[in-house]
């Protein structure tokens, strides 16, 4: 690095946000998360030796992931690349691979390859890394607000260990606020400024359990707030509440809300009250919930509360889910708020999620085989010993039914699905009741 270069990287971090300057350098100086990094944790044992494998670092957006990473930047032998999915492409992880081979080759040194929004690499990226991985080339680093179940290739998913970041504890963001409130080198030390307790209580509520947010909040309140009288900048909840830039909402106080939240739009969609479905919806949305989450949580309720009742409302929960994917926020509020109203107005039935919970635990428990007449007959070996004989074809009887055991012999005369009067499933009780008599 010349001169030149180092003057300006100098520059730059003077002029980045706080939430970069202050961002911690080792993991003493780490907040929160003490389940993944706390002394003598797997993770924590790793960093400390160098011993890192491929991880992916899963969570909220300002929980420490970019932080961890950096941390592990600062303390490791081994070369370490940054790449970010929103702007690499294959050619910047074919190069990155290739220079991996070289360090490699040439001096036995490892390479650790970040990539943070790993979610936004599409199937044909992520494929181009997974040999390399799989051989030790690199060690992967993977950061993502998305869950990687969903959005990870599950092979690459397969050759990592995943650690899940939490929202951090408003304890936490009171610390971490306050270490940046007085931190004269890289903070606002030398702005001057006091926070009572009902100040970091009002940052420590509204971040959501994002430090980012708490920090971008007081920043500009310290930059953008004169001094009084007696020569301190006073942040007040007041001034605080023009400088975090969305309204004061109560989403994550003390860590429970979001659960708390989530909770009440789903037995509000299950307790047919389309009113308060569609508010809680709108309360997510304000605060940030991730869309796909909602939409996901729709869909089992369409299928666990509505079910049979009103087979559509699962239709109109997967599109709308799709639509998520494809539009985005801010429209997709409106297919998600469809989606709601259609499942929490839809008449209600949870016999199919009874039915397959019945139908799992016999599974569990009870040891049965296919009956020797449902057996694969297509093999003309097979039907000497039996597979098949005795086989009614339903199309060959009135109203295409006919009664015959399907049940393996241990559990006939079980009765998992039983409809409800519900909307739909009342016909489809009729009906199957109509098809018994009649045979």
């Amino acid at each position: 690095m010349d001169l030149f270069e180092y003057q300006r990287q100098k520059n730059m971090e003077k002029e980045s946000p706080l939430a970069a300057r202050i961002r911690p350098k080792s993991l003493a100086d780490f907040q929160g998360q003490g389940h993944i990094v706390g002394r003598n944790t797997l993770l924590y044992r790793a960093i400390v030796a160098d011993k890192l494998t491929s991880v992916i670092l899963y969570g909220p957006p300002g929980t420490g992931k970019t932080t961890l990473a950096k941390i592990i930047a600062a303390t490791t032998k081994s070369e370490f690349v940054q790449l970010n999915a929103t702007t690499a492409g294959v050619k910047d992880i074919k190069e990155t691979i290739e220079r991996a081979k070289s360090n490699m080759g040439m001096s036995d040194k490892k390479t650790i390859l970040f990539i943070d929004e790993i979610h936004r690499f599409n199937k044909l990226q992520q494929d181009a890394l997974l040999p390399y991985v799989e051989d030790g080339t690199v060690v992967l680093i993977g950061a993502t607000t998305e869950n990687p179940f969903f959005e990870v290739n599950k092979a690459l998913i397969s050759r990592s260990t995943i650690f899940e970041l939490k929202h951090l504890a408003k304890e936490d963001i009171k610390q971490i606020v306050v270490r940046a409130l007085y931190d004269k080198d890289n903070g606002l030390g030398h702005f001057d400024c006091k926070i009572e307790e009902d100040g970091l209580d009002f940052l420590a509520s509204i971040a959501n359990g994002d430090a980012r947010v708490a920090l971008n909040g007081i920043e500009l309140a310290a930059m953008t707030t004169e001094k009084s009288e007696d020569g301190i900048i006073h942040l007040t909840v007041e001034v605080l509440e023009q400088c975090v830039q969305r309204r004061s909402l109560n989403y994550d106080k003390d860590g429970d809300n979001h659960y708390d939240t989530i909770s009440a739009f789903i037995k509000r969609m299950r307790g047919t009250d389309p009113d308060a479905a569609v508010y809680y919806l709108a309360k997510m949305l304000h605060a940030g919930e991730d869309p796909k989450f909602i939409a996901r949580r729709i869909v089992i309720c369409a299928s666990e509360d509505v079910g049979n009742a009103d087979p559509l409302a699962l239709q109109v929960a997967v599109a709308a889910a799709k639509a998520v994917e494809f539009i985005g926020l801010p429209e997709c509020r409106i297919n998600l708020a469809h989606a709601a109203l259609y499942v929490a107005a839809a008449p209600k039935s949870n016999a199919v999620i009874k039915a397959i919970d019945r139908a799992s635990r016999d599974v569990e428990t009870v040891h049965a085989v296919v009956p020797m007449h449902l057996r694969d007959a297509h093999n003309a070996s097979v039907k000497v010993v039996g597979h098949g004989v005795g086989y009614k074809y339903a199309h060959d009887y009135t109203h295409n039914y006919v009664e015959q055991q399907y049940l393996p012999d241990a559990l006939v005369g079980r009765v998992y699905y039983e409809p409800t009067t519900n909307g739909v499933e009342d016909l489809i009780g009729t009906h199957l009741k109509k098809l018994k008599e009649e045979e």
